[in-house]
C-alpha cells in the first residue's frame, strides 16, 4: 500500500469513525439516565412495575443486540405497516435513528443492573441519618445517595462504556456507514488487510481515551485518599 492509498484509507475511516463516535455518544446520552430509571424501577415495590422491569432487562440481556437492532428496524413496519423510508431526524435517517434506539435500550438494562448493586450497596443508616437531618426522599437521593453510588460504580460502568465503543461495529447490520462498515468495503476493495489493522487502531486509541478519561473522573472522585 503506497502512501497515498494509506492517507486515502485513513481519510475514509476518520470520517466513518464520525458515525461510530455518533452511535456512541447519542447511547451514553440515552441509556444512563434510562438505566438509572430502569434500576429504580427494578428496585420499586410495586410488584407488577418491579417485574415489567425485570422481565425488560432480562430479555435486553439474554438476546443478541444485532437481533434488537433488528427488530427495532424492521419493527415498525412489520408490526404496524409504519415506513421508516422517510424518517429523519436532522442529518440522520431512520438507520441511525434505530441503532442509537437499540444500543440505547440495549445498554440502559446493563447499566440498571450496575446502578441497581451501587444503590442497594448503600448502607441504611445513610438513609436514616439524611432522615434525622430533615432531608426528603427526593434531596436523599440526589444529594446523598446517587454521588456515593456513582463514585461506587464508576468501575464496571467505565467497562461497558469500553465494551459500547467496540460494539458500535455492529451497526453494519443496519447497514450504517460506521467505520468498521467503511473498513470492511476497503478491505474488500483494495484486497488488503490493511483497512481492518487501521480500524483496528482507531477503536484502540479511541478506547484508551475513553480509559483515561474515565480513570480521572474516577481519582478525582476518590476524595478520602
Amino acid at each position: 500500500m503506497d502512501w497515498d492509498q494509506l492517507l486515502s484509507t485513513l481519510k475514509q475511516l476518520w470520517q466513518g469513525f464520525g458515525f461510530t463516535f455518533g452511535i456512541f455518544a447519542f447511547t451514553i446520552l440515552f441509556s444512563i439516565p434510562l438505566g438509572l430509571l430502569v434500576a429504580r424501577g427494578r428496585m420499586a415495590k410495586n410488584i407488577v412495575v418491579s417485574s415489567l422491569v425485570r422481565f425488560y432487562i432480562s430479555i435486553m440481556r439474554g438476546t443478541p443486540l444485532m437481533l434488537q437492532l433488528l427488530l427495532v428496524y424492521f419493527g415498525p413496519y412489520y408490526l404496524f405497516g409504519v415506513s421508516t423510508g422517510s424518517i429523519q431526524w436532522g442529518p440522520f435517517n431512520y438507520r441511525f435513528i434505530a441503532t442509537v434506539i437499540g444500543f440505547s435500550l440495549n445498554y440502559a438494562a446493563y447499566f440498571a443492573e450496575i446502578f441497581r448493586g451501587g444503590i442497594q450497596s448503600m448502607p441504611i443508616g445513610q438513609y436514616q441519618a439524611a432522615q434525622v437531618l430533615g432531608f426528603s426522599r427526593m434531596q436523599t437521593y440526589f444529594k446523598i445517595i446517587l454521588p456515593q453510588v456513582v463514585k461506587r460504580v464508576l468501575p464496571s460502568v467505565t467497562n461497558e462504556v469500553i465494551t459500547l465503543v467496540k460494539d458500535t461495529s455492529l451497526a453494519q447490520v443496519l447497514a450504517v456507514t460506521e467505520m468498521f462498515t467503511v473498513a470492511k468495503n476497503l478491505a474488500s476493495s483494495q484486497v488488503s488487510v490493511m483497512p481492518f489493522i487501521a480500524a483496528g487502531a482507531f477503536y484502540y486509541i479511541a478506547n484508551a481515551i475513553v480509559e483515561i478519561a474515565m480513570n480521572r473522573i474516577e481519582r478525582s472522585m476518590n476524595y478520602y485518599s
